[in-house]
């Protein structure tokens, strides 16, 4: 994989370091006081999903990790995230909008795709009668496995944008890095939904297409009382924008980042969060199998042309000197 040069390399045992002036027992409180606040908040109006609800969350997070810092370092974070925060929201708002173009749906070809490469069957269906039964649906008793890939599922939006934050907060160059990456996936992803909108699994089951597919994607969390919440962005969604599947590519795009970032030699573990991811949005109806190989390969290009662009735009070196003993140039 193609590489930027220039950024140096995160170890994977670096720590950020304290904000100078703000004192562990005031941290401490102050981090307390958030988590108490995140609880509640929670449990009254669901755990934050959306992209600007969960900014917000992390933003109040390094408040409380910096409660002794000035306040124009706070109001920092606002600056710097306009615009990728607009970016965002016009993201899920043109997503929502493609929804409403009157362009010809696509539903037969990822299902003979993944029968051609699962020996004539759906690896959604086998997986929901093997570990699910049959009939599969949400009010199934849930099993370990299910609050498992449900938890998996909805870290979607808050492990892409935590690693952003995280690195915004100690090293604002490495931030562009990464939000070169994660803004251009989404971006691709949303250019490709426009020109090749696609059902998933569990809409291709509700119109005949394919056998009865039921989409359980919430209910390994049913039994423990957690939801979901989309705060600022509620109702915005495309329930065609399968292809490719942006949870599997973001996933995905994590693990390369952080394989290529790190120097650990357990940096390799990071694949199993795509892994994981994949499993999940297979089993709970969400994807299919080829949705996900399109995810992956549109992470790899993304990487790869950002980092050709940032090849680019690195200064030259400069000239070597040249030796003491040279002879002089010749007038």
């Amino acid at each position: 994989m193609t590489t930027a040069p220039e950024a140096p390399r995160v170890a994977a045992d670096e720590v950020a370091a304290p904000v100078a002036g703000t004192r562990r027992a005031v941290r401490a409180v102050a981090v307390s006081a958030w988590v108490v606040a995140l609880v509640v908040w929670s449990d009254v109006r669901g755990i934050p999903n959306d992209p600007w609800a969960v900014l917000v969350t992390l933003w109040l997070l390094t408040i409380a990790w910096n409660a002794e810092a000035p306040w124009r370092s706070h109001l920092g974070f606002l600056r710097d995230w306009s615009v990728p925060a607009l970016l965002l929201a016009v993201y899920f708002y043109s997503r929502g909008l493609v929804d409403e173009l009157d362009i010809t749906v696509h539903w037969t070809m990822p299902i003979d795709v993944d029968r051609w490469l699962f020996d004539g069957t759906l690896p959604t269906t086998t997986l929901q009668e093997a570990w699910c039964g049959s009939p599969c649906t949400l009010q199934t008793p849930a099993r370990w496995y299910d609050t498992f890939f449900t938890s998996v599922y909805a870290t979607h939006f808050v492990v892409g944008l935590t690693l952003a934050v995280w690195l915004w907060a100690r090293n604002r160059d490495e931030w562009l890095v990464w939000m070169r990456r994660y803004l251009g996936l989404n971006f691709a992803g949303l250019v490709i939904y426009v020109l090749y909108p696609m059902a998933p699994p569990w809409l291709a089951s509700d119109e005949g297409y394919t056998e009865t597919i039921d989409r359980i994607t919430s209910r390994g969390w049913g039994e423990l009382g957690l939801r979901r919440a989309n705060v600022l962005l509620d109702g915005v969604g495309n329930p065609v924008a399968a292809m490719p599947s942006l949870h599997a590519g973001t996933a995905v795009l994590v693990a390369l980042y952080g394989i290529w970032r790190l120097r650990s030699a357990w940096r390799w573990l990071l694949l199993a969060y795509p892994l994981a991811m994949c499993v999940a949005l297979v089993y709970f109806g969400e994807h299919y199998v080829i949705d996900e190989i399109a995810g992956a390969v549109l992470a790899v290009v993304v990487m790869a042309l950002a980092a050709g662009w940032e090849r680019l735009r690195a200064p030259a070196p400069p000239a070597p000197a040249p030796p003491l003993d040279a002879p002089a140039p010749v007038a």
